[in-house]
């Protein structure tokens, strides 16, 4: 085997915690830890969401049934989603379920708790929500308008263009878009973050899928996409934050 392609693999592998100096990390260095979450200006358009003593019976559907249901669907309904179906599905696959002090219990497991993903909604067809691009804000259980998008056919042209010709992200009423910020995990673990940062990730994702089967939903997830068109559209760096994974949504 070529050592390009051995390269490769060693990232899956953990041999890195090994040889590293974890004396030399910022987080034993005395380095204040970066924010949970990513900060916004203060003033922003803001719109808080409903939890789960609102629901009532949403996703009352048992997990064996989910998991039995579970499979990546590409095609979707006209139908458009409620916000408050949206809200269940950030609220199981990032929210916050409990905060201590500076500490947060979220829904998915995180390497060191450090939740270096952060999730986007590119929203086109949400009941009672502008289409715009969207970040979710976990620690207020509440949707930040990043941009708005003026011409749907347009956007959706975008959107699959940048997951590489995969049309039909651009047929759903919401895109989900997770996204690194790398140094929330390189603060404790360094050079041994970045395996676990793509773990976290699909932690988010499958908790997505569950929680799309329980209210008549349907996803797929998808890791093939152009980057700097993906980072472009959420107006990312490309450096300090930039594009891991995607998923569609919509009802079936």
């Amino acid at each position: 085997m070529g050592s390009e392609m051995e390269k490769y693999r060693k990232f899956l592998k953990d041999d890195l915690r090994l040889e590293m100096d974890f004396s030399s990390i910022d987080q034993n260095m005395g380095v204040e830890p970066p924010p949970l979450e990513k900060p916004y200006t203060r003033g922003a358009d803001i719109i808080k969401l409903a939890g789960p003593d609102d629901w009532q019976d949403m996703g009352e559907m048992s997990v064996r049934t989910a998991i039995g249901k579970r499979k990546s669907r590409r095609k979707y309904s006209s139908g458009i989603l409620l916000l408050d179906e949206l809200a269940f599905l950030l609220w199981s696959s990032a929210g916050v379920r409990k905060k201590l002090g500076d500490t947060v219990l979220r829904n998915v497991p995180s390497a060191g708790n450090r939740h270096a993903i952060e999730t986007y909604i590119m929203i086109t067809g949400v009941e009672g929500v502008e289409p715009g691009i969207y970040r979710y804000l976990p620690l207020k259980h509440s949707l930040l308008m990043e941009s708005r998008i003026e011409d749907r056919e347009v956007f959706s042209h975008k959107i699959s263009k940048a997951a590489l010709g995969q049309y039909f992200l651009g047929q759903a009423p919401a895109v989900f878009v997770w996204t690194a910020i790398p140094y929330r995990m390189e603060w404790r673990y360094g050079i041994a973050s970045h395996k676990v940062i793509a773990i976290d990730a699909g932690h988010i994702c499958q908790n997505l899928y569950i929680a799309c089967e329980a209210i008549g939903a349907g996803t797929c997830a998808v890791a093939a996409y152009n980057q700097k068109l993906m980072d472009k559209l959420l107006g990312l760096d490309g450096k300090e934050e930039f594009t891991v994974y995607m998923a569609p949504v919509g009802k079936i």
